[in-house]
C-alpha cells in the first residue's frame, strides 16, 4: 500500500491517491489527556508512515501553514489515507485545516467521511463559526480552536459552545501579529507573556476547555525550551505543541503526572492480562483506548523504573 502511496504521489496523480482514499470505520480517541501535540505536515509520506512510532500523545496533521497552495490538495488527500491505515490508534489524531474562508468548510466535508479524533479550525474570530463548523462536523469529531486572532481572543469565554469543543491551542505569533505587537516581545521575561498565559489557562479551564501552551519555534534551543516548560508547568498547563521529536521528549519528560502514569500503567497491564486469558491481545477500552501487546510491555517497562 505505501508503494502505491509513494507512486502515485510521485507522479503527482491526485486521482490516484484519491482512489485509495477509501473511508472505512474508526475506533474514535476520545482521551484529552494527551501532553505533547506534535505537527507533520500532511504532505510528508515519511513523516505520516512512522505515526505509530513516535513519541508524542498527539499528532497534528497539518494542512495549512508550511503546506503551500499547490501541495494543500496532496496533503488533503494524504491525510484521508493515513487515517484509514490508522482505524485503531493510542495516539489523538487531529486535522489542522485551513482557516474557514480559505477552504477549510470544504476540507471538513471531506473529512467528515474518515472520522479524524479531531478537527483544529485555525483563525477562528466567534461564536458564529464555531456554530456554523458544529453543524457541518460529524457528531463523533471533537473540535479544537486555535486562538489566533484578536477577535477571538476578546472573545474566548464564548467559543466553547458545547462539550464537543474540547481544546484550545494559543497561535502566540498569529496572535501578536493580529493585535500589531511586535514578536520580539515573546520571550520568557515579558510580563504580558505571564499574563496572556494565565488568561488563557484560566478562561480555558473555567469552560472546562483544555488549553495547549504555544509551539516555540527555535526547536534547536532546548535551553530556553525547557524554562518555557518549567513556566507553564508551575502556572498549571499539562500540553504544549512541537515541531520537533526532542521538543516532545522535553514535553513528555516535564509534563508527567508520575502517579497518574503509574496508576494507569496497573490498570492497562490488568485489562491486557484479563483479555489475553480470553485469546485477545488487541482492544478498545473506553477510557484507555486502544490496548495491545506493546503497550501492555510499556506499562511493564514503566513500573520497573
Amino acid at each position: 500500500m505505501l508503494a502505491k502511496i509513494i507512486e502515485a504521489y510521485e507522479k503527482r496523480d491526485l486521482e490516484a491517491l484519491d482512489a485509495l482514499a477509501i473511508p472505512t470505520f474508526r475506533e474514535i480517541n476520545k482521551k484529552n489527556s494527551f501532553k505533547s501535540v506534535l505537527m507533520l505536515s500532511a504532505n510528508n509520506i515519511k513523516h505520516l508512515s512512522k505515526i505509530d512510532s513516535l513519541e508524542a500523545d498527539c499528532i497534528m496533521l497539518n494542512l495549512e501553514d508550511g503546506v503551500s497552495k499547490e501541495e494543500k490538495p496532496f496533503a488533503l488527500v494524504l491525510c484521508a489515507i493515513f487515517l484509514t491505515q490508522l482505524k485503531t490508534c493510542d495516539k489523538k489524531l487531529v486535522v489542522r485545516v485551513n482557516a474557514l474562508d480559505e477552504g477549510g468548510y470544504e476540507e471538513i466535508t471531506y473529512l467528515n467521511q474518515f472520522m479524524p479524533d479531531a478537527i483544529r479550525v485555525p483563525k477562528i474570530k466567534n461564536k458564529e463559526e464555531v456554530k456554523s463548523v458544529l453543524a457541518l462536523l460529524n457528531d463523533e469529531i471533537d473540535l479544537h480552536l486555535s486562538i489566533e486572532t484578536a477577535s477571538a481572543w476578546h472573545k474566548l469565554s464564548d467559543l466553547a459552545l458545547n462539550q464537543r469543543v474540547t481544546t484550545f491551542y494559543l497561535g502566540i505569533l498569529d496572535l501578536f501579529a493580529d493585535m500589531t505587537l511586535s514578536q520580539s516581545l515573546i520571550n520568557i521575561e515579558n510580563p504580558t507573556l505571564t499574563y496572556m498565559l494565565s488568561h488563557f489557562l484560566i478562561t480555558s479551564k473555567a469552560m472546562g476547555v483544555k488549553p495547549v501552551s504555544f509551539i516555540f519555534q527555535e526547536f534547536k534551543d532546548e535551553v530556553t525550551f525547557t524554562k518555557w516548560l518549567e513556566l507553564e508547568k508551575s502556572m498549571g498547563y499539562d500540553a504544549k505543541g512541537c515541531i520537533s521529536p526532542n521538543q516532545v521528549r522535553l514535553v513528555n519528560e516535564l509534563f508527567i503526572d508520575k502517579e497518574a502514569e503509574i496508576k494507569r500503567a496497573k490498570v492497562i497491564i490488568k485489562l491486557f492480562e484479563m483479555h489475553r486469558d480470553e485469546g485477545i491481545t488487541g482492544f478498545v477500552d473506553e477510557e484507555y483506548g486502544f490496548i495491545d501487546e506493546p503497550i501492555y510491555k510499556g506499562a511493564l517497562s514503566l513500573l520497573q523504573k
